[in-house]
């Protein structure tokens, strides 16, 4: 028997995408196991999310909005999952591989003596055994990974889990962890967050997302891709090389050190396709390149690939989608 614990940190009462999609993919680890899925809700709004997770796979949702977790949310989130884990006996425990997952898991498999593994990208049980796998040496091989402890963590990353369908008529527990939270003065606090402003979806929840390179020329022509992107109502994203140098916010970067994503359409525009940026978009349903250059890696992962300039391209592309959207 696997009992699951899924770790979900929620901001006013919402749920991410990718704890929705991790909860799905937990249900199902469990089910195969006869175990039991616990989703720890921290942070404020917490018990507001209770029969949206249940529906979606929870069995039991323990919830702490703890004061600390907001100024303090590192250390208290790690004392609040180590509650957590302690009060299901949960054998696998797993995190979005995302700014949260990643502060928190190390604590959590620290102070567990846990097993630990990152960026996980899938799963499967052989052997009796929970086999995980990451990409590894840029994304160029596959490592396949098994924990010796007897409790494993996992960061995962988007598309490694897809959420189920909710289920209104799910019955599962909410309750409160019963955990009171007092800050050390040690501890380093949040005096401030910024929130960047932004008129399209996420990039790590988009369907959509349109990226761009060093090929674009300049920052000014991310235009180009803004116009497609509200057409498609996609996300903006951009390569390592246009962030680097200067054109676009680095919380656009996808790839290897930005952001893992998996839309159901990923347009590349003036990316060359290092495999260093293919990490983060390799699960990606449907890659279409556009690019000047037609020995460009890109093209070699792209269900569709168009060579020719994207100026000429992309405003050519996004009147015809408008002529079709609009029938």
């Amino acid at each position: 028997m696997t009992n699951v614990l899924v770790a979900a940190l929620v901001g006013n009462g919402a749920v991410s995408g990718a704890v929705l999609d991790l909860l799905g993919g937990a249900a199902d680890l469990a089910a195969q196991t006869g175990g039991q899925v616990t989703v720890a809700a921290l942070g404020p709004g917490a018990a507001r999310c209770a029969s949206a997770l249940i529906s979606h796979g929870a069995d039991l949702v323990l919830t702490c909005e703890e004061d600390a977790l907001a100024t303090h949310p590192g250390e208290a989130g790690a004392l609040a999952l180590v509650a957590a884990s302690q009060a299901t006996g949960a054998t696998v425990i797993l995190f979005p591989a995302d700014t949260s997952g990643r502060d928190w898991a190390p604590r959590l498999a620290y102070r567990l003596g846990a097993g630990l593994v990152t960026d996980v990208t899938g799963w499967a049980e052989a052997d009796g055994r929970l086999v995980w796998s990451r990409l590894v040496f840029g994304g160029k091989a596959e490592a396949k990974m098994a924990s010796r402890r007897p409790v494993t963590i996992a960061t995962v990353k988007p598309g490694a889990a897809k959420a189920r369908r909710p289920d209104p008529e799910r019955t599962g527990e909410a309750r409160d962890l019963g955990l009171t939270i007092t800050p050390d003065p040690a501890w380093p606090q949040v005096l401030e967050t910024a929130v960047e402003q932004s008129s399209g979806p996420k990039l790590e929840e988009a369907k959509v997302i349109v990226s761009g390179g060093r090929g674009l020329g300049g920052p000014e022509n991310f235009r180009y891709l803004a116009q497609l992107g509200a057409v498609l109502g996609a996300a903006v994203g951009a390569s390592r090389a246009a962030v680097d140098e200067g054109w676009v916010p680095a919380t656009w970067q996808i790839g290897q050190t930005g952001k893992a994503v998996a839309p159901d359409l990923y347009i590349a525009v003036g990316i060359s396709g290092a495999s260093q940026h293919l990490v983060g978009c390799s699960r990606s349903k449907v890659i279409v390149a556009i690019n000047t250059d037609p020995d460009a890696p890109i093209f070699e992962h792209a269900r569709l690939g168009l060579v020719g300039d994207y100026k000429e391209v992309l405003p050519t592309l996004t009147e015809a989608l408008k002529e079709m959207l609009q029938k």
